[in-house]
């Protein structure tokens, strides 16, 4: 019996010894029951949701059934009607606390919306769609308007954007007006406001029924107004009338992350308009500011300024005379300009000093006459030149002298070989060792003495050429000078195409692009799956310090026809004055082309997956140009097809338009979206998870 006892008594110690193990060998935390997937739930709030006749209220405090905490509050929580005192927001614990520090306007709903900020602290399950809502009148404004803010010159959604409304017969102030003046979007802070998330969308809650003007801007000052030309803006003459109708949307209901349990169709009201669409643009006309000077080298200097001008400044020097003292190379709009003096008596002063009469933003906003005074000294001073220049002088010097020695020695040793062998014996010594030592080492210092230094050799302006080894035949050879040219010798410039193994001559022309001086292209009538020869003979070209270019052979390859495609673009409609721009992956312009007659057409393209966009070219100046507000000018309206294109060699696709099948905010191909939706916060099944493993 006890022995019986005994082994009965082992066994269960050694069976509880082993569970013990394997309990303390499982891999993870040890089980605490079911993952929490319930979100938070809201149990009291102070005051009351939808409470009326609220007029003194300073805090609002919302609690929940479990910790809870607000994700980026200052970014994602927006108060309507603005708040001019930033609110500040707090989450302790199970409750959200959000004080007022402005001043309650009468007759008004007020929503706090926290969108889906809200989760709660231990498994990050997000409460939802939330927006607190109390009035400080007799009843609480329900209706919305909803829409996206893209970007108008490339449709990208942008994120952050303020979005607000003025209602069209009324004003902040509650003043009558049967139109809404150009000037409230300047001088008046909004009504109602939203921000747009990462899709660029937005929703303006708490709306009075009525007609309400919609704008975006994004707000540097958050002063709630457009009053700086470096806003993005956006704004629309679409007048918004709110409605809403009962309506019915589907709701999944996940058994876990993959799989689904079923969907039910949830009522809900439908509120309109939700298909509102602003496109952002910067104005052309920023405030114009002399950002800075600089002058490089002697004779080269810049001037930056914060946006273009129409016109250039009027230089007038102090120490020199100004008059046709530059070539000036000045960007598209006049907001780089660069300086080269022509005068050698002029650059080589040590400090440049001139009056600089320019067109600049006054407290107005108005552009007017300033004038300016600048002292320009070199980064590159005359004394560091010359150090430059004796250096290079004394390594040119010593290598000259080695290249010479060498050079003699092995005369030298020809000379006494040839010697030996005609008299068929060695030179019998002549003298001790040290005394031919001796003679050698004097000889050697009367050979260096003797070596006669040549000038440095000649320095040659610098250049690039562009499209010259493999090239398409619609395209033509840039040569781009680091200085402006004075002379061009076509004379010395040769152009041949190869015919079975020679080169013949053929017709070219050279001529500089237009407003831009350091720039010359060679047009010539390419042939596919030919070879072409550029040769330019030294001195060809000579810049304006008389530096001339040396000689130069160049091959240049064209491709064979069947390495391309060919895109015919057929578009639906009238656009006529269209501009289709052929993209790259990374959203780049490859080619552009005029539409003609409903067509546009791209040959010679290298296979790979492209995308389309066009714009409406009103002006006819055959780029795409940005609005202004004061003008009422809407930025040129553009459009994308909304899938890619693959193209291989030898297809020839035509591809079949219509830029307004689609609503803008569809458009864009997510693939050369640059702005990507954040990732939507959902309840995280991780129970049904776990029963899987």
């Amino acid at each position: 019996m006890k022995r019986t006892s005994f082994y009965t008594l082992h066994t269960l110690m050694i069976a509880a010894i082993l569970l013990l193990f394997f309990a303390c060998a499982r891999i993870g935390s040890p089980d605490g029951g079911p993952y929490d997937e319930t979100p938070p739930k809201v149990v009291h709030t102070s005051p009351k949701f939808g409470a009326t006749n609220e007029k003194n209220v300073k805090r609002i405090t919302i609690e929940f059934d479990e910790i809870v905490k607000v994700d980026n509050p200052s970014e994602r929580v927006v108060i309507s009607p603005p708040q001019i005192q930033q609110p500040e927001i707090e989450a302790n614990g199970r409750r959200i606390t959000v004080t007022l520090l402005d001043s309650l306007k009468p007759n008004m709903t007020y929503t706090i919306d926290f969108a889906d900020a809200i989760v709660d602290n231990n498994e990050g399950n997000p409460y939802g769609d939330y927006a607190f809502t109390f009035s400080t009148g007799e009843s609480v404004d329900t209706f919305q308007v909803s829409g996206h803010v893209l970007n108008a010159e490339n449709l990208e959604p942008i994120k952050g954007m303020l979005v607000g409304l003025y209602k069209v017969g009324g004003n902040a102030e509650g003043d009558s007006v049967k139109e809404l003046p150009d000037s409230v979007f300047r001088a008046i802070p909004f009504e109602r406001i939203s921000r747009t998330d990462s899709r660029g969308h937005f929703v303006v809650k708490g709306l009075s029924p009525g007609q309400y003007r919609a704008f975006a801007l994004k707000d540097l000052n958050q002063n709630y107004v457009y009053d700086q030309r470096a806003e993005m803006v956006a704004f629309s003459e679409r007048i918004l009338s709110t409605s809403s109708r009962p309506d019915v949307r589907p709701d999944t209901i996940w058994h876990d992350s993959i799989h689904y349990d079923s969907i039910v169709y949830v009522p809900y009201t439908h509120y309109f308009p939700d298909d509102i669409v602003l496109t952002a643009f910067e104005s052309a006309l920023q405030d114009r500011h002399l950002l800075k000077s600089e002058r490089p080298i002697l004779e080269h200097f810049m001037l930056y300024f914060t946006a273009g001008s129409d016109t250039l400044p009027r230089l007038t020097g102090l120490n020199f005379n100004s008059d046709n003292a530059f070539i000036i190379d000045a960007s598209k709009n006049n907001d780089s300009i660069d300086y080269w003096i022509r005068d050698s008596l002029i650059y080589n002063l040590d400090t440049l000093q001139m009056q600089i009469d320019f067109y600049e933003t006054d407290t107005t906003g108005n552009y007017s006459i300033t004038t300016d005074t600048l002292r320009l000294v070199s980064k590159l001073s005359k004394e560091r030149i010359a150090r430059d220049l004796q250096s290079r002088m004394e390594e040119w010097a010593k290598d000259y002298k080695q290249q010479m020695k060498a050079k003699r020695r092995a005369e030298e040793r020809a000379e006494k070989e040839a010697a030996e062998q005609a008299e068929g014996k060695a030179e019998k010594p002549e003298g001790s060792k040290s005394e031919k030592q001796e003679k050698e080492k004097k000889k050697k210092k009367k050979d260096e003495d003797d070596i006669e230094i040549p000038p440095l050799p000649e320095e040659f302006l610098t250049y690039k050429i562009n499209n010259a080894q493999s090239m398409d035949p619609d395209k033509n050879i840039d040569f781009i000078f680091e200085e402006p040219l004075d002379t061009v010798d076509l004379s010395k410039i040769h152009f041949s195409m190869k015919v079975d193994t020679l080169y013949v001559p053929a017709k070219f022309l050279f001529r500089q692009v237009p407003d831009n001086i350091k720039t010359y292209r060679l047009y010539a009538e390419w042939e596919a799956d030919s070879t072409y020869q550029v040769e330019v003979d030294t001195g060809a070209f000579v810049n304006i310090y008389g530096k001339r270019s040396e000689a130069l052979k160049r091959a240049i390859r064209m491709k064979p026809l069947d390495s391309y495609s060919t895109l015919f673009v057929v578009l639906q409609g009238s656009w006529d004055n269209a501009i289709v721009q052929l993209l790259s992956g990374s959203d780049k312009v490859v080619k552009s082309t005029k539409a003609t007659n409903g067509h546009a057409d791209f040959y010679f393209l290298t296979p790979g997956t492209y995308y389309l966009r066009l714009f409406r070219d009103l002006n006819g100046n055959g780029i795409w140009d940005t609005g202004d507000y004061d003008q009422h000018l809407q930025p040129e309206p553009l459009y994308y097809y909304p899938s890619e294109l693959a193209l291989k060699a030898q297809w020839e696709i035509t591809q079949d338009w219509n830029p307004t099948a689609l609503p803008l905010a569809k458009q864009k191909p997510q693939k050369i979206t640059k702005q990507k939706p954040d990732k939507e916060k959902t309840i995280k099944n991780r129970n049904a998870e776990r029963q899987r493993k």
